[in-house]
């Protein structure tokens, strides 16, 4: 089982989680299309905060555009329970983070959130373990934009 900088050990479904998204960049990166289809569900629900020009992913997935015209190399990749958050940023202007839920090994759900602060906050009843301190589950770090004013959004969990 894998663990984290603190020891704690990681669940091996949100490894696995974890994995399923590396393979998808890597698969667009490649412009491995068949591969990429094989990962998302014929239904994928798809949900985007940020203006309509920066819809950089769905254009990707849906063939609208290739991905050579917006990279997404992540910077960061975090499981938690079902979700995978992606982080990337593009120069000064280019700050999103993906967010894809996985059931059963398919891709269900993608949420694109471009020039967005997101905090991801537990809000299911509490587990009185010790140490439980905080129920913010995970916060946006975009280095490069420290100094911007973002919008910021709670993905509640």
């Amino acid at each position: 089982m894998a663990t984290t900088a603190d020891e704690s050990p990681v669940p091996e479904q949100e490894v696995r989680n974890e994995k399923t998204v590396e393979m998808l960049y890597k698969a667009l990166t490649g412009g491995e299309t068949e591969m990429v289809a094989g990962l998302l569900a014929s239904d994928l629900e798809w949900w985007f905060h940020g203006p309509p020009k920066s819809q950089h992913m769905m254009r990707v997935l849906t063939g609208v555009s290739v991905q050579s015209e917006f990279r997404f190399e992540p910077r960061s990749i975090t499981a938690i329970d079902d979700r995978v958050i992606v982080e990337g940023w593009e120069g000064a202007q280019a700050y999103w983070v993906h967010v894809w839920t996985i059931k059963a090994g398919l891709i269900t759900q993608f949420r694109e959130y471009f020039n967005t602060w997101l905090t991801v906050r537990d809000l299911r009843p509490p587990v009185w373990e010790v140490g439980h301190e905080s129920l913010t589950l995970w916060q946006s770090e975009p280095r490069e934009h420290v100094n911007r004013s973002l919008p910021g959004l709670l993905l509640a969990i």
